[in-house]
């Protein structure tokens, strides 16, 4: 049933050959690996705005050239990551980068500092689509918890069933949300040449300073660092080359000039609109976000267009979690390749995706949700520090290896990537310092400690692999001993099994053991067995405290201990219900002794099943 059912929801399993055809063309990749980055224009400028109105409505002209500067930084590091893509074909994530050119605790940094902001990303993203939706119809605010969860559930589920099926099933919304967010642009940009614009009524609670704030060179940072979320994920296609259609580094690149392309020219464009329009953030407990108020003064507030743009917004901000769902399992993967990760990120599941990576995400990002009360604000201060971690740690690694390798061109790539790592290490102080007491300062304890964490994990697999090394190990001594002992639970069909069993690997040396607990139906027991016992010696254990696992370990212990050079086997009889449901009418004694034994050296513990019909 279960199997039918995963069958159902997750699809058909996938052959190993069929991989390489879930690669993805360039108009699929960029509506998979793109919408985080595109879907940053409906919280960036906002986030500017808060900042700047913390002095007053006066200060709101400055998001303009705020959002030029971020503008320029996102040119260069998209430069940047081209020259990534182009030494890197095969996948070029900072964490390889790292890793080959700065050494390990560098790129453990970069990997920590990327996890938490995958993370963040499927939880801002969700948050701020529910946003979107709630602006539209408030009714909904109730419910922002649950939509932003079960939204997470959706992706994580479309995802499940594998890369090409989730790109095509992004596309349209992707595409739409740009259309329609050009849409808004060139409406907005139009009644300014024509001098037709209404400014938006300000909401009923601003989102203002009382009387006059001070306008200071840390507020003007601190808005400049709030903007900086436009620039997350913009390293996704530099890190998923390998899932693009050949020649992949060509085809990435091109897409991600197209990305950079699109976000500077919406974010601009609706940070141009907000000051034309004077929008104002709400302040109130069910805040409406800038850019409803925007489309509203724009389009009108029953407008279509107005409800095409909200619905887009919400699905391109739901989409934009794919690209943590892309990158997360896949990081994971890699660290768990190199033995810095548990092993079981390594696997493949049925549709040729890392199956236990997007799970994990999945509900680390529900816990966060859940946590904040879907409020991608309460967020955004936790947000974009990693990133412009790792973006720093992966240019200053390029930089590091255009100058060991030399290889042609180098000089030029270097200086790139020099001026990338250069403004996002800017950029990164800026924003360690202005959202420290915000909330960053959580964010900068955590990679630490992962970063411990994951060097931990690395030591154990280190130490098992050197336990497990054949190199001195000595030759396998044949068997001179063989002891067997049958723990017996009473006298029936489902032990007979069992008894023949330990007849056949120790004829000479069997033992069957019961714990007395109840005196009279152990004299019931010992009549059975003079009958039903195949001759075998049955021990009875007393046991006055009603304890069934301290008299057995302990016995098994005195037994272990009679021989050095035997081979002690405890054979387990376990009947089996035909329905699963059936468990739960009888004791589990053998799981609680299999748990019991497992952990005990010198020991093997054998389960013999006897399977019920009905």
């Amino acid at each position: 049933m279960i199997a039918e059912l995963k069958r159902l929801v997750v699809g058909q399993p996938l052959a190993n050959e069929q991989l390489v055809h879930e690669r993805l063309p360039k108009r699929l990749a960029l509506a998979v690996f793109s919408s985080d980055a595109l879907s940053s224009t409906a919280y960036a400028t906002e986030a500017i705005l808060i900042v700047l109105s913390m002095a007053g409505a006066a200060a709101l002209w400055l998001a303009t050239p705020i959002a030029l500067g971020i503008a320029v930084l996102l040119i260069t590091v998209a430069f940047s990551y081209m020259q990534t893509i182009k030494a890197y074909p095969q996948g070029g994530g900072t964490y390889i980068v790292a890793r080959e050119n700065l050494g390990t605790i560098p790129s453990l940094t970069a990997a920590s500092a990327l996890l938490i902001d995958y993370i963040l990303t499927v939880a801002v993203s969700m948050s701020a689509g529910v946003a979107a939706i709630t602006s539209a119809w408030p009714m909904l605010e109730p419910y922002r918890v649950e939509l932003a969860v079960g939204l997470i559930g959706l992706v994580s589920l479309a995802n499940l069933r594998g890369v090409k099926e989730s790109g095509a099933m992004f596309a349209i919304p992707t595409y739409t949300f740009v259309a329609s967010m050009f849409l808004l642009i060139g409406t907005g940009l139009f009644n300014i040449v024509t001098g037709h614009v209404t400014p938006a009524p300000p909401p009923a609670t601003p989102h203002l300073a009382d009387g006059v704030g001070v306008l200071s060179l840390f507020l003007i940072l601190r808005a400049f660092a709030a903007g900086c979320t436009a620039l997350t994920g913009i390293e996704a296609i530099a890190d998923g080359v390998p899932a693009f259609k050949k020649p992949e580094a060509r085809n990435a690149a091109i897409t991600l000039a197209i990305m950079a392309a699109l976000l500077v020219t919406m974010f601009l464009g609706i940070t141009v609109l907000a000051n034309a329009y004077h929008i104002i953030p709400d302040g109130s407990s069910e805040p409406e976000t800038a850019n409803s108020q925007l489309a509203r003064a724009i389009f009108g507030a029953g407008s279509p267009f107005y409800f095409l743009l909200q619905i887009a917004t919400m699905a391109i901000l739901v989409l934009a979690s794919n690209t943590a769902f892309a990158d997360f399992p896949r990081l994971a993967y890699f660290l768990a390749r190199d033995r810095y990760f548990p092993r079981q990120f390594t696997q493949r599941g049925d549709r040729l995706v890392f199956s236990n990576g997007i799970v994990v995400l999945g509900l680390i990002a529900s816990i966060l949700v859940v946590a904040f009360h879907a409020r991608e604000q309460a967020l955004l201060p936790l947000y974009a520090v990693g990133v412009f971690i790792s973006f720093t740690i992966s240019q200053t690694g390029m930089v590091r290896r255009w100058w060991r390798l030399r290889t042609p061109g180098w000089r030029r790539s270097a200086l790139i990537n020099g001026a990338g790592a250069v403004m996002t290490g800017i950029v990164m102080l800026v924003l360690a310092i202005t959202k420290f007491r915000e909330g960053a300062w959580a964010v900068l304890l955590l990679i630490p400690l992962m970063v411990t964490v994951l060097l931990n994990i690395h030591q154990h697999y280190q130490a098992v692999a050197r336990q497990l090394s054949l190199a001195d190990a000595p030759r396998p001594s044949p068997v001179r001993r063989h002891t067997a002992l049958v723990l017996i639970s009473g006298v029936h069909r489902g032990m007979l099994p069992a008894l023949q069993y330990a007849l056949s690997i120790a004829p000479d040396n069997v033992t069957a053991v019961y714990v007395d607990l109840d005196p009279e139906n152990t004299e019931k027991i010992r009549r059975k067995w003079n009958e039903w016992g195949c001759g075998i010696p049955l021990v009875i254990l007393p046991s006055p405290y009603r304890s069934l696992m301290q008299p057995l370990l302990q016995y098994i212990d005195e037994v272990e201990a009679r021989y050095d050079d035997d081979v002690l086997t405890i054979i387990l009889p376990e009947f089996v219900p035909s329905k699963w449901w059936q468990y739960i009418l009888h004791n589990q004694t053998g799981l609680q002794l299999k748990a019991a034994l497992f952990f005990s050296r010198g020991k093997v513990v054998t389960s013999v099943p006897y399977h019920l019909e009905h």
